[in-house]
């Protein structure tokens, strides 16, 4: 398996633990859960889930196709923007939730959706350009 898809499964059990300890701490404290929960629900889905599907997909797809990845290169820079745009609306949306420092983090939340939407472009790009043309009859 490539280094960079054990790194993208790594990643996607450590958001996967992150997301359950939030989880958990958001049983524990109640009166704050309601800060904390577009980071839980990021940490799962973005993180957990979107992460072991880039992996998965990474490493079964091409074989499944018969082909080499089209672009290794797209797969190392998808994997950071993936990450960055992750972490930046994790730490990011519990500052916008409770109305601080909104002026600084507003712009991170922004940035930070927009780089996990250009990894899923990078993502959907790169698994389209390598998987075989369906032969229409």
């Amino acid at each position: 398996m490539e280094p960079v898809i054990v790194w993208y499964i790594r990643m996607s059990v450590i958001y996967f633990v992150l997301g359950a300890t939030s989880g958990i701490a958001m049983i524990i404290w109640p009166s704050e859960a309601g800060y904390y929960v577009s980071s839980h629900v990021h940490l799962n889905l973005l993180g957990f889930m979107a992460m072991i599907v880039y992996g998965v997909g990474y490493h079964i797809l091409p074989k499944f196709s018969g082909r080499n990845i089209h672009s290794p290169a797209v797969v190392k820079v998808q994997f950071w923007f993936a990450n960055i745009g992750l972490v930046g609306m994790a730490v990011g949306w519990p500052f916008v939730a409770r109305d601080t420092m909104t002026g600084l983090f507003n712009p991170i939340l922004v940035i930070s959706a927009f780089c996990s939407l250009l990894a899923a472009v990078l993502f959907a790009f790169n698994i389209l350009k390598t998987v075989k043309p369906v032969q229409m009859q």
